[in-house]
């Protein structure tokens, strides 16, 4: 067998992604030619319905990792990899109920928006830096993945690849805006799912399951032959604590990533937002499954077949398997559904360096800037992040997924906690916010394997390099920093003209919806006491020895 695993005929693959290609221009074209202010640039005029939206916010999710990394950690890690999957999958409705809908009423186009008129422009423009490092890593991810589906596959060097496939990214994002990139995002979900579920049926019927006909869920009438040929396929093969991390690092990490929160804003009300949320969760529980499920179905082949996938070839997975078991046309509509896994998931991450640059940073320096002047300057933020991420590709990480899962950990650490606090407590303040951004996200940089490599925290490479040890440890110092820096300087007297309490205040009140202000609402120094004492409780496990 051919163990190069490409397609015979190539040509068949580029037809199918050209083609492809054409649509999402066309689409984006289309789209963005009524786009006349920042609004509809980067928020679609909010107006987006309930069912493109909820399409729209899974394709974003789904990012090519879907299609690769995420079944090759599987192929590796087996079972306990469904953990960070469920963590995954909150994310969405989480950030609609924590915060989302409550941005929503500020009208904001970006978390940083709402730092800014909570903490003030300070904190505002030190986060949109961290959100714009956040994005270029996400994407990153990507663009590795895309450069890499055109060597693998179609014998297209990774350096062609990669600025063909990049350039043709970024320009069709720069062209659609948020209109384009929604009602693009919305058509890739339809290919995303169709080119994962409908293969893997026909995979799984080769390899004699009855369950075929909806692999989500019935590839589970393969456990016995499973557990015959990889008897501990479904063993614990970590420590309780590495089960905890994944909140930390993937939960929190994905109410931090700045490009899903945008999709809450591009709604065209709060129940349109809310009804999204059940469109997002069908669709994406479906392919997530059908995820699992292709991972499950690729450590039983490699089990059987003399482990013919190597470690090098994991990331291959979902298509060794179409290669196999398929024609090579169905291999074609694969890579297409995994190409546009990548454009959707690239098209969100741009389209928030673009909101970060010109409206958070650009915007705060330059106030008397106009309107004209900001959409200009949008659209060459988008094109800057993309011809950005393109060449951090050139030298990329040896493992495609881990740019994009330690960026959810960096997340996690600079955005959450200021977001989470900044909604729901009062005494938040500018001092606590800027603190906590600056030191717990540059001690998660440090102890990661990739900037000093003899500072981590548990010693273990896959933990370490996933950013998991690091979130576990420093997701807990950010809500610290945060609470114990507000409380101290509320009660600072040379502070309190510096402070904007009484507008801190009014801006809570009505994101949640009051049209009074209550001093006690939102303000409880009890809750904030619970925060420090877990994270507290949190930090010091985290220090602790990683058991295995």
């Amino acid at each position: 067998m051919d163990q190069n695993w490409q397609l015979e005929n190539p040509l068949i693959g580029l037809i199918v992604v050209a083609l492809t290609f054409v649509l999402f221009y066309g689409i984006s074209w289309f789209s963005n030619r009524s786009s006349k202010s920042v609004e509809d640039l980067y928020a679609a005029g909010g107006g987006v319905g309930a069912i493109t939206n909820g399409l729209a916010m899974a394709a974003t999710y789904m990012s090519l990792a879907t299609f690769l990394g995420v079944t090759g950690l599987i192929l590796n890690l087996k079972a306990p990899f469904v953990f960070l999957w469920i963590q995954l999958i909150l994310a969405i409705p989480l950030i609609t109920i924590i915060y989302g809908t409550s941005l929503r009423r500020m009208g904001a186009f970006s978390p940083a928006h709402f730092v800014k008129e909570r903490y003030g422009k300070s904190a505002a423009v030190i986060v949109a830096l961290w959100m714009i490092l956040i994005s270029i890593m996400y994407a990153l991810g990507q663009m590795i993945g895309i450069a890499k589906t055109f060597e693998m596959l179609f014998g297209i060097p990774y350096m062609t690849g990669l600025f063909v496939g990049g350039l043709l990214i970024t320009g069709y994002v720069t062209i659609g805006g948020m209109r384009g990139a929604t009602n693009n995002a919305a058509v890739q979900m339809v290919i995303i799912a169709l080119m994962f579920v409908v293969p893997l049926g026909a995979i799984m019927k080769a390899m004699g399951s009855s369950g075929w006909f909806f692999p989500p869920l019935f590839y589970s009438d393969m456990v016995p032959a499973m557990l015959k040929a990889v008897p501990d396929f479904f063993d614990y093969q970590f420590g309780a604590k590495w089960y905890f991390a994944l909140i930390p690092a993937m939960t929190l990490g994905s109410l931090g990533l700045p490009h899903l929160a945008m999709r809450i804003y591009t709604a065209s009300s709060l129940k349109s937002a809310r009804q999204a949320m059940v469109w997002f969760a069908l669709v994406l529980g479906l392919v997530f499954s059908a995820t699992y499920a292709m991972g499950f179905a690729g450590v039983f082949f490699n089990s059987t077949n003399g482990n013919m996938i190597s470690a090098a070839d994991a990331d291959k997975l979902t298509i060794i398997l179409n290669l196999v078991y398929n024609p090579e046309w169905v291999t074609a509509l694969v890579i297409a559904g995994a190409i546009s896994a990548g454009v959707s998931t690239l098209s969100g991450n741009l389209l928030a360096i673009g909101a970060l640059l010109s409206q958070d940073i650009f915007a705060t320096l330059l106030p008397n800037i106009t309107s004209k002047t900001k959409m200009r300057l949008g659209y060459a933020a988008i094109a800057l992040g993309g011809l950005t991420s393109v060449l951090l590709a050139v030298k990329p990480p040896a493992f495609l997924v881990v740019s994009i899962l330690w960026a959810f950990g960096l997340a996690a650490v600079t955005n959450a906690p200021i977001i989470l606090m900044g909604v729901w407590w009062k005494g938040a303040n500018k001092y606590g916010a800027i603190a906590s951004v600056v030191i717990s996200g540059a001690i998660y940089v440090i102890v990661s394997p990739f900037v000093f490599p003899s500072i981590v925290v548990s010693g273990h490479g896959l933990t370490d390099s996933l950013g998991l040890s690091g979130a576990m440890l420093c997701v807990p110092i950010a809500f610290i920093i945060l609470v114990v820096v507000s409380m101290i300087t509320n009660k600072m007297p040379s502070l309190q003209n510096k402070l904007t309490t009484l507008q801190d205040h009014k801006l809570i009140e009505r994101i949640h919806g009051w049209s009074d202000v209550n001093p006690a609402r939102y303000n409880s120094l009890t809750g904030a006491i619970i925060v420090v004492i877990a994270s507290a409780l949190t930090l010091i496990w985290a220090l602790t020895p990683w058991q295995y």
